[in-house]
Formats: C-alpha cells, structure tokens, sequence
C-alpha cells in the first residue's frame, strides 16, 4: 500500500474523530454488583471483561427500572444494567429484572429510512440477556465463545488423548453443506446449512445430537470453494441470531425457532456481496447487535437486537467492503468500540455513536482478510494470509477517543482463516502451514512446528485443539517454550472438502463440523 494513501486514510479517519468528539457517552452492559444509595457509587461487572467497574451516579442521572422512571434506591445487586457514562459518572441507567423492555436502545437518528423489518413487534416474554457470559463463560454461545477471545472456560479436561483419540460421543448427520461452526446454549446446539434451497437455522439436543427443530433463514448460499452458510449462529438469551451467505440475519426464538425479525443487510445498508459469501457472524453487546455490512455509507451498523431497527451506522473513511472476519468488542481508557478487519484494513468504531476512531492497514491483504482481531492490554493483533503476516497496534483513548500505533508487523503469522489465541502474553495461531508461537509484545518467535499442518485452533484447560484443513487433530499443551503434543486422530467419514470449521470445546465435549456431518467427543476426565 503507498504511503500516500494510508496516509489519506489516517488524515481522513482524524478528521472524523474531531467531528465527532462531543458525540454522546459511552455505555457498558453489565450485572449490578453492589450500590450505595448514600454516597451514589455503583459497582458493575462488565459481562465482556467479567471485572468489575465504579462509577459515580449523580442525583440527575437519568434512571429506568424496567422502562420506568425511578430513583436509584430501586437499582438492586443481581439486576441487569446499561451505564452510559463519562469517565467514572453515569448519565443515564437502563435497569432490568427477569423481563426486559424493548427501549433499551438510545438510538441516533438514521441517515436513512429504517431497514425493513419482517416479524417485529411479536414478542414474547424474554429472559435475561447475555445468558452464556452471566454463566461464568461455561456456554459456548457464539463463535470464538463467550469472550470472543477463543478461549474456553471448561476445566477437568483429559490432559492427554489415548493412542486413538478421545471417545466419540454422538455424530449427527443431513445438517446441510455449510462452513458454519457451532454454538451451545440452552442444552441446545445451534448450527447452520445449506438444506436444498434454502439456507437453515439448525438446532440440536446436546445430549443426543438429535434434531430438534430447524428454520429457514434465506435462499441457499452456493460457491465453488463449498456451498452453505460460512457464520455460526449467536446465541443470547432465549434469542438465537444469525447471518448466512447472502446477508440474510434473522432472530429467532431458541426454544421453538420462531421468527422475530429478518432483514438482509446487503439490501438495507447498500451493501454489496464478497467473492465467498459474507462469513460474519454477528456480535451481541448488550441491547445491540453489530454487524459489519460494508455498505457505502454503512460500513458497521449497531441495531436494536430485539427489533432488528437501526440504532446508528458508521461510515468509515474510504467506505471499505465486508471481509470474512467478525467483530469483537473491546475498552481502552473507558472508551468501548467495536474491532473488525475490513477489505481496507482493521478499524475501530466507538460503541456509543458509531464514530470511525482508527484504522490500520498494515496487516491487510488485497484478497481475503479473515481471523477475528485479538485483544491484550490495549494492544489489537491482526493477521491474514496470502503472503501478508501479522501487526500489532497499540492503543490509547483521550477525551472520548481512540488513537492507535503501529507496534510492529511480522511475516511469521499469515494467519489465513484459523484464528489466533493469546494466553499470558503469547499469541498462538498457524502461520500457513506452522503452528506458531509467538511473543505478542515483541513479535519475536518463541517456537514453530510443521507436524500438524495448516489449520485451525481454539483454547481449553491449557491446552490448544488443533484442526488441520487436511488432516489430523491434535491436543497441545499450551507452553511458551517448545511444541508439546499430547495426542492426536484422524477425524473419520471427512468430507471432500477441506476441513475449515473451527472446533468447540464446550460441555465436556470437542465439536467437529464437516459440511454435513457433525462429530463430537468426548475429552472430559472420568
């Protein structure tokens, strides 16, 4: 890329920073902890971070108990809350019990008419939120889990696997062609396929691997490289939401598959489709829901994840397309924003308002840039494939705002579409066809090894899960200092195609999806 045309990407992303800096405050979705009606101090657990935040509540904060006007003496420890805020002082705070209200949103006014929305406005009573986060990340309920850090929270896991691998659970088969991973919530396993012409929400009993009820969500996705729907399905609540391969995202009901709303957001937001279909599985935060249609004038939108209604949508600098990468949410200096790696390059977006804050190229190629950013003390590492590598940004908020840094980049994580994990400032991921550890602060190589293949990963109970495209999987033990395998199998009955949706490790079992054909098994200890 010329130097004079990242250099027009920064000036004009600066340029939107000042236009926007007294845009409204930052918010954070959280469980109340305790609340001092004497001295005003709130205590909140940040469900993203799972740590806990002070803030200060003013006497004219603005305060809602289940959509009614009320004084803090009614903000209880256990309930539910969004803090919009300043620093450590809240503005305004969204409170809920057992049942929530659907104007929880504080929308901005569009710029355009409001998307079309099919089914919205019938619904039922719902349950409280971020189910899977408030179970202390034991659920698997979206891609990359509950942290969107790849990164289970199961325990007691089999520290090594026999010669043969672990013990195969149950398989279930006729799911549809698709690329789609799996998310686990509610005793349920949600998937997604191609079943004849129609795209389809899948949902599985985890206990037995059998079909419990199954929904259209658009027509069949259909491409060379593999047909079917390349997202996994979020799971939030009693709501299931996911987007297929032509931009159809719908929200239905987990228990029975009832449709909520639907839009496509290639249609709503002047998008236009990528060479492999849109492969982005969607972000819950709080009352929103964050996508990333590359529209012209819609490069990320935020809407109301009961209603499917545009909440605001943000225009970054050059009006970039979707990649294949998916969103995670992140907080730098109290300033919270939404990461995602674009056609252009990785940006970031404030949560509150939408506002472009930074971008970066290095990292991009000019083909398909697909892993999911990782986040470690306010640093983002992203990476891609096709001969590119890996760079490290730092960050650093000031009145509002976020600015970022190159730290450094590296040709040693041409991290494809595998995905990256970071532990205890290590970032392990596949650099093509190495599996690779390296020092995030420095970048410097810690160890390297061929014997698995390219592939891709996920984390649990230190150990890493290893999926090659092509071949086996393998247990390794997560370490700094050198390669440790702990076993390893050949999946049986594969596919002709290669093997790219990511495993999950959730309930005591490893999940292995296969176009059609779902596997598990299982690796807890006896």
């Amino acid at each position: 890329m010329p130097y004079w045309k990242r250099f027009i990407f920064l000036a004009v992303a600066l340029i939107a920073n000042v236009l926007t800096s007294n845009a409204q405050a930052d918010s954070l979705g959280g469980i109340v902890v305790s609340v001092d009606t004497q001295s005003g101090q709130l205590v909140v657990k940040d469900k993203t971070k799972m740590t806990n935040r002070n803030f200060q509540v003013p006497k004219n904060t603005q305060i809602t108990v289940d959509g009614k006007t009320a004084q803090l003496n009614r903000v209880e420890e256990g309930q539910s809350v969004t803090v919009f805020f300043t620093g450590t002082s809240a503005s305004r705070l969204i409170v809920r019990n057992e049942k929530k209200t659907d104007d929880d949103a504080t929308p901005t006014k569009p710029t355009k008419p409001e998307p079309k929305v099919t089914g919205a406005g019938k619904t039922p009573p719902r349950g409280t939120a971020n189910k899977g986060e408030a179970a202390a990340g034991t659920t698997w309920n979206q891609f990359r889990g509950p942290m969107r850090d790849n990164i289970s929270r199961e325990t007691g896991l089999l520290k090594e696997w026999p010669g043969d691998g672990p013990t195969a659970s149950w398989a279930a088969t006729d799911i549809g062609e698709a690329y789609s991973s799996v998310s686990i919530g509610d005793g349920k396993v949600f998937t997604m396929g191609n079943i004849g012409d129609d795209e389809m929400v899948i949902t599985l009993d985890l206990a037995t691997g059998k079909k419990i009820w199954s929904k259209r969500s658009g027509r069949a996705y259909r491409e060379g490289q593999g047909n079917g729907p390349r997202g996994t399905p979020t799971v939030d609540g009693d709501r299931v939401y996911a987007m297929g391969g032509n931009g159809d995202l719908v929200c239905l009901d987990v228990s029975n598959g009832n449709q909520h709303w639907h839009i496509n957001i290639l249609n709503e937001f002047d998008g236009r489709n990528i060479q492999w279909g849109i492969s982005e599985s969607v972000l819950i935060d709080g009352d929103r829901l964050i996508c990333t249609p590359g529209g012209r004038d819609a490069t990320m939108v935020a809407l109301n994840k009961m209603t499917g209604r545009l909440v605001w949508r943000s225009q970054v600098p050059t009006s970039p397309q979707a990649a294949y990468s998916s969103a995670i949410a992140i907080d730098v200096g109290g300033v919270r924003q939404y990461v995602n790696f674009t056609h252009g390059g990785v940006v970031g977006v404030r949560a509150s308002d939408g506002a472009p804050m930074w971008g970066q190229r290095e990292s991009a190629n000019s083909t398909a840039n697909c892993s999911s950013a990782v986040f470690e003390n306010n640093s983002v590492f992203t990476a891609s494939g096709y001969g590119t590598g890996g760079a490290l940004f730092r960050l650093a908020s000031r009145n509002g705002q976020t600015a970022s840094e190159l730290g450094y980049t590296t040709r040693e994580m041409k991290n494809h579409h595998g995905g990256m994990v970071v532990l205890d400032g290590f970032l392990y991921g596949c650099d093509e066809a190495i599996l690779t550890c390296l020092d995030l602060k420095s970048g410097k190589v810690a160890w390297q090894n061929r014997s698995v293949g390219k592939g891709s990963l996920t984390m649990a109970d230190g150990r890493l899960y290893v999926r090659s495209e092509n071949g086996p999987v393998a247990l390794v033990e997560v370490s700094s200092k050198e390669y440790s395998e702990k076993g390893r199998f050949n999946q049986p009955q594969r596919s002709s195609r290669p093997s790219w949706s990511h495993p999950v490790v959730a309930e005591g079992k490893l999940f292995l999806r296969d176009m059609d054909r779902l596997l598990t098994y299982d690796v807890k200890e006896k």
